[in-house]
């Protein structure tokens, strides 16, 4: 079985679900008809979910291989302690958007998506501050302004939700690329295994992570 997620057990019946990589949420025509395809013929239904992704569920097990050969697309998960999306608003296609993000949160996606972290991991990118995308509950996030970017870190929802820390304002592009990266670095080297990254920001203090993540940003 290539990357199905057990859904339902019912009168002993088992249905399974998959979720193709859709970077951003952003998809063509034809990509969405392969899907389309896929749905009508292995009779299942299809789901948008809050990560911008869209659940192909009521799958058989043995359908499964089938399914993702026809797809000829990647899983959005491969691996449970990882960076599992990266969620971006419409941006350049916004009225509201200060900057393009999409490019951004495209540049984020080629790099982290699918990298090992401590813990399952979450990035917002969004083009203004309305912040769409949830961006606050994010385990990092890029937000763009008219004096510059913004990078939060150590969102969470679920059971225990955090807003996320402003760690620097006004910036570049450029910069809070690399702060991005210093963050991941950082969490990597010194988080404990299952750890999210809002709690570790807890476990050494705000001040001690933002020395580590800013000493080489401005």
């Amino acid at each position: 079985m290539k990357f199905g997620n057990l859904q339902k057990i019912r009168n002993g019946k088992r249905t399974y679900g998959i979720t193709p990589h859709i970077p951003g949420g952003f998809i063509t025509p034809d990509i969405m008809q392969k899907i389309v395809d896929v749905a009508k013929k292995y009779n299942a239904v299809l789901k948008l979910t809050s990560g911008q992704r869209i659940l192909i569920t009521n799958l058989k097990e043995e359908d499964l291989s089938s399914i993702w050969s026809e797809l000829g697309m990647e899983p959005a998960v491969r691996t449970q302690n990882s960076v599992k999306n990266i969620e971006m608003c419409p941006a350049g296609l916004c009225k509201r958007s200060k900057y393009n993000t999409i490019s951004t949160g495209m540049k984020l996606s080629r790099r982290y998506q699918w990298m090992d972290m401590p813990c399952r991991t979450k990035i917002g990118v969004s083009g203004c501050r309305n912040a769409c995308g949830s961006v606050y509950s994010k385990d990092v996030g890029i937000i763009a302004d008219k004096t510059g970017f913004i990078v939060t870190a150590g969102g969470s929802a679920g059971y225990n939700p955090r807003i996320a820390d402003i760690i620097a304002k006004d910036i570049t592009e450029k910069q809070a690329l690399k702060l991005v990266d210093n963050i991941f670095i950082y969490y990597k080297e010194d988080a404990e295994d299952g750890e999210k990254l809002g709690f570790f920001i807890d476990r050494v203090g705000i001040d001690k992570f933002n020395e580590e993540v800013l000493k080489d940003i401005f």
